[in-house]
């Protein structure tokens, strides 16, 4: 049990780093620093939208227009941070615990 616990942190923790990467990709781009021309760029922040979006999408749905600014990464960032907290402070413990 101890294997899937650290399994399901470890793509918790992929998932944030993802969602980093993707929103640090974002404002290179919307400031034009990096070079979007660039095959290898382009390449890699079209992964990053199709691995991040399927996460935003719905946080999307719920949240108000705000304009410029998409909160929907912050939002997804505090779930995770909920559901790896909740995984090793309360699931974990109850699994672990020994039964006499």
């Amino acid at each position: 049990m101890l294997a899937v616990i650290a399994t399901l942190n470890f793509i918790i923790n992929i998932a944030w780093f993802l969602i980093i990467a993707s929103a640090i990709f974002s404002w290179l781009y919307a400031f034009n620093i990096i070079n979007t021309n660039n095959q290898a760029i382009s390449m890699i922040g079209r992964s990053l939208y199709q691995l991040t979006e399927p996460l935003y999408r719905p946080i999307r749905r719920i949240l108000p227009n705000m304009g410029g600014v998409d909160l929907s990464p912050l939002v997804v960032l505090v779930i995770l941070f909920f559901l790896q907290q909740l995984l090793n402070t309360t699931i974990a413990p109850a699994l672990l615990a020994p039964t006499y």
